[in-house]
C-alpha cells in the first residue's frame, strides 16, 4: 500500500461565533515588539506565503492551539507590568473577530495599547466589514507583505515597503520606522525561540546555531 498523507482540517471557528482563536504562540512580557512591556499573540495561518518569511511554520492554516479570548487575555495580562499587546502571525486579519475580542476584554482589565501586523494594505482592510472591529481596537497597524530584498534592518517593520499607520495618537511619540531592532531568545521546555524583528545577521546565526522556531 502506498504511503498517504491527509492534510489536517482547518479549525472550525464558526461554531464559536468566529471568536475561537487558532494560536501559534504567545509571549508574555517582552520589550522588543513595541514600546513598553508587551504581550504578543501569533496566530496560525497566512494566505501570503512571502518568500523569506521569518515564521514559515505558522503559514499553514492548520490546527495549532485553539483558545477562547477570555482565557487568552488572562494569560497575556498575567504579568502586571504589561502595558500593551502585539498581534502578529500568521495573518491576524484571518482571525480578526477573535483578536478584536481579545483587545476589548483586555481593556476592561487594563488600559493597554495594541499593535497589529498584517500583510494586507490598510485601504483594502477598511473596505472589509469583517475586520472593522479589530481596526477599531488597534493603535498602530504595520501593513504590507514582507519583501526580503527590501529588509533594511531598521525599525519594527520587517521590510521598507511596509507602512506604519498610527490609527490613534497613543503611540505617536514612538519611532517604528528608524529605530534600532532588538530581539530576545527564549527557552521553553525543549524549544529555543527568537522573539522580535531580528537585527541584521541575527536570524542567520540563530538558524545556524539552533535550527529552532522563530517568533517575529
Amino acid at each position: 500500500m502506498p504511503n498517504t498523507f491527509q492534510r489536517p482540517s482547518p479549525p472550525d471557528r464558526r461554531s464559536h461565533g468566529g471568536s475561537l482563536l487558532n494560536v501559534a504562540a504567545t509571549c508574555v512580557g517582552t520589550s522588543v515588539l513595541g514600546p513598553g512591556r508587551r504581550s504578543a499573540v501569533w496566530v496560525q495561518g497566512c494566505p501570503f506565503r512571502c518568500p523569506g518569511c521569518m515564521a514559515p511554520d505558522w503559514i499553514p492554516d492548520q490546527p495549532a492551539r485553539l483558545v477562547e479570548p477570555a482565557p487568552l487575555v488572562a494569560e497575556l495580562l498575567s504579568d502586571p507590568g504589561v502595558t500593551g499587546l502585539t498581534f502578529s502571525g500568521g495573518e491576524p486579519m484571518e482571525q480578526a473577530a477573535g483578536l478584536a475580542e481579545v483587545a476589548r476584554l483586555a481593556r476592561l482589565v487594563r488600559d493597554v495599547t495594541v499593535i497589529c501586523f498584517t500583510g494586507h494594505r490598510l485601504e483594502r482592510l477598511r473596505a472589509r466589514a469583517g475586520v472593522r472591529d479589530l481596526l477599531a481596537q488597534v493603535d498602530v497597524l504595520i501593513d504590507g507583505r514582507y519583501v526580503a530584498a527590501l529588509d533594511d534592518g531598521a525599525g519594527l517593520r520587517g521590510s521598507a515597503n511596509q507602512r506604519v499607520h498610527h490609527l490613534t495618537g497613543r503611540l505617536a511619540a514612538h519611532d517604528f520606522t528608524h529605530g534600532a531592532r532588538r530581539a530576545e531568545i527564549r527557552v521553553r521546555d525543549e524549544e529555543v525561540l527568537l522573539v522580535g524583528v531580528p537585527p541584521p545577521g541575527l536570524l542567520d546565526a540563530f538558524d545556524t546555531g539552533q535550527g529552532g522556531g522563530r517568533m517575529p
